[in-house]
């Protein structure tokens, strides 16, 4: 029975974020224009890091992978939302669907700890800046780098694989626009108080450590700070932390409301709102905080502009 389940569906139905057809055009135009945003922001704050020598620093470093992060994690989930404003019915392949998940949850875990080493990088800048170029070297920083990638592989794939080798029960409708694994945890038949109970550990765990990190890193910081004599100084360190301060809180504010709690207490259209702005928002306010926010990304984008009017037609 259990093998028949698990044949039976070929393909998924994606509700969709609403099913007011009036709707349908407006959301469209709306998210389409968010996605390219976010699309724009991400690539060209990946393409200055790398081509302005003035932002070869660890932060910037860390700012690179932040983005190409925020644009994987937004096209993962960004195409596939705005077809199911244009076709009566959304479907998605089977194990497109499973490939979609592995990826969601790779980003979203890689970003949580890619913020947490950007605020140790800024803890380094403000506590320790004597030491801060020993201490943050090359093999550091990728370390803080690849240990989340390899780390948020190798979750999501252990998740999307407990998942997709439980039975389905034939009903392939997911009240969702992206495949996502509580949406997916209500289709099947077999016994889900494992995969809950490993996907409620995982998601405290993440969201716990990596935020302790931040918060411990910011309170240092703060301490910092506040015994610095001269105002100017005070000044220039909370400037260099306002922007990640903005992005941490806002992300994390959506994710422990989205998952630290039990599935019996969700409910889907809530979800489908907060997940709106953790999939498609913020992959787009990233870069417009880090570049509207900060004088060197801007002073960047200005000498890239310069040298781009003196190439000749």
């Amino acid at each position: 029975m259990d093998k028949q389940n698990l044949t039976v569906i070929k393909e998924f139905i994606l509700m969709g974020i609403t099913d007011r057809p009036e709707l349908q055009a407006p959301f469209f135009g709306l998210f389409l224009i968010i996605y390219m945003i976010s699309v724009v922001g991400n690539l060209g704050m990946i393409i200055l890091t790398k081509m302005d020598s003035r932002l070869k620093t660890p932060m910037y470093f860390f700012l690179r992978h932040l983005a190409f992060i925020d644009l994987g994690h937004s096209t993962s989930v960004g195409p596939k939302m705005l077809v199911n404003f244009v076709v009566n019915q959304n479907t998605i392949p089977y194990h497109w669907c499973a490939i979609q998940l592995a990826f969601f949850i790779m980003f979203v875990v890689s970003e949580l700890f890619i913020l947490s080493g950007m605020a140790y990088d800024r803890y380094v800048a403000v506590c320790n800046p004597l030491l801060y170029k020993v201490i943050m070297s090359q093999r550091v920083c990728w370390g803080l780098v690849v240990v989340p990638y390899l780390y948020s592989a190798f979750l999501s794939l252990l998740t999307t694989i407990k998942i997709f080798i439980s039975s389905f029960c034939g009903y392939n409708v997911i009240s969702h626009f992206y495949c996502d694994s509580l949406p997916l945890l209500t289709l099947l038949c077999s016994s889900t108080l494992d995969i809950e109970l490993m996907l409620l550990i995982c998601s405290a765990f993440n969201l716990v450590s990596s935020f302790l990190i931040v918060l411990v890193s910011y309170m240092l910081i703060l301490a910092t700070i506040l015994s610095m004599n001269a105002a100017e100084g005070r000044y220039k360190a909370f400037s260099t932390c306002g922007s990640h301060l903005i992005v941490v809180f806002v992300l994390y504010g959506t994710l422990f409301f989205m998952y630290v709690q039990p599935k019996s207490s969700h409910s889907f259209d809530t979800d489908k709102m907060a997940s709106v702005f953790y999939t498609v928002v913020i992959p787009m306010l990233n870069p417009l905080i880090y570049s509207l926010r900060n004088k060197e990304v801007k002073g960047a984008l200005h000498r890239i502009w310069k040298n781009l009017c003196k190439i000749p037609i």
